[in-house]
């Protein structure tokens, strides 16, 4: 995920407990992380198609309330 400033930080909390079920927590840690730092890791290891649809679905909720957040699966 990488940062924005116009995303706001709750909607990306709740888009990492749906997406990549993390709880409250660490969500907030992750959000945190990506605020801060510009960009961050929202989930585990997954294969590329799994990783894909995870970031694909990020983006579609996020657009879906007409935001740009950015999540794109790369390998790390």
């Amino acid at each position: 995920m990488y940062n924005d400033d116009f995303t706001p930080m709750e909607l990306v909390v709740m888009i990492l407990i749906d997406v990549f079920r993390h709880n409250t927590e660490k969500s907030y840690q992750i959000m945190m992380n990506v605020h801060e730092k510009g960009r961050g890791i929202a989930g585990g290891p997954y294969s590329r198609e799994i990783a894909e649809t995870k970031s694909e679905k990020c983006i579609k909720i996020a657009r879906g309330l007409g935001f740009p957040l950015k999540a794109v699966a790369e390998k790390v």
